[in-house]
């Protein structure tokens, strides 16, 4: 067959068009796809705090958690705290959690969660410990998925420490996961509005160092901040789920940031691997946690 030029012309445009079409197929099916899941991985999760506003700045880290989830699926949420602002009023958890977290719940993923100081302002918080969507054992308890142990504390100034540490201790005692990490809603260490807790650093430094815990989880200041490794374990503050707040920084800090964001795990059998995520789904912070850390 014998083409003229103008149909040459065409025919070399059309498949110009279809080559080009077929390219951003392939880029855009690539840029969607999972990426295959490690053989040695344990467990994946993510955590937020200070999250319960309702507005904006929620349902951004809200959707950069989906878009997370899409790419790099998890089961497990740790909410730690501040659930619902300002006063903890129960009647609010559709707008605060229910809807910006549509999403994830309706591909199972199962937050657990404890106690802030606005969580408490309504009958003590005991609505939301009753609530299934928190999956809250009590005001604070434990649970395991995999090889990884969590220990959810109520760090209110009117929780009943007495008996509370005592669990705590027992329950630490009496693990046997290589990996434990404890979650609360107030910081120990802390560069921000609020600072470090001398009281808590003294309780819980050498509790944790004694029991192996690698990783505390908290929120109430609005920011980003992840330590070094202190006495084995490191701090790590994700209160950017809806607002944030200035930061600074300490000789312990390995490093704060003024940015809504969260922060998600990937547990292995010798690590942690850390990642912090902020509404772009960037992910502006990364670090490995050891099975064992050095003491410092």
């Amino acid at each position: 067959m014998t083409l003229n030029r103008r149909q040459f012309i065409s025919l070399a445009g059309f498949g110009a068009i279809a080559t080009g079409f077929t390219s951003w197929k392939f880029a855009h099916s690539q840029a969607n796809a999972k990426p295959p899941q490690p053989k040695d991985l344990l467990l994946r999760f993510v955590s937020v705090a200070d999250t319960g506003t309702g507005a904006r700045g929620q349902y951004a880290v809200a959707r950069a958690m989906t878009r997370y989830h899409q790419r790099h699926p998890y089961n497990l949420a740790i909410l730690a705290g501040d659930n619902i602002y300002n006063n903890g009023e129960i009647e609010k958890i559709n707008a605060v959690f229910e809807r910006p977290y549509a999403p994830l719940l309706k591909q199972g993923v199962k937050f657990q969660a404890c106690l802030g100081n606005h969580d408490i302002r309504t009958d003590n918080g005991d609505p939301q410990v009753k609530y299934a969507g928190f999956n809250m054992q009590g005001r604070y308890y434990t649970f395991r998925r995999n090889q990884v142990q969590f220990f959810a504390l109520d760090t209110n100034s009117n929780a009943d420490w007495q008996q509370q540490l005592i669990w705590l201790e027992t329950e630490l005692k009496k693990s046997s996961t290589p990996w434990k990490i404890v979650f609360g809603h107030h910081p120990i260490y802390a560069s921000g509005v609020y600072g470090s807790n001398p009281e808590f650093i003294k309780i819980f430094t050498p509790l944790f160092q004694k029991y192996g815990v690698q990783l505390y989880i908290n929120g109430h200041e609005h920011h980003y901040e992840r330590t070094r490794a202190i006495n084995g374990t490191t701090y790590l503050i994700c209160g950017g789920g809806a607002g944030t707040r200035p930061v600074n920084k300490n000789s312990w800090t390995e490093i704060s940031a003024q940015k809504l964001s969260f922060a998600a795990y990937e547990v292995y059998p010798n690590r942690i691997e850390i990642k912090g995520i902020d509404t772009l789904s960037i992910i502006f912070d990364q670090a490995t946690i050891p099975l064992k850390s050095p003491t410092v």
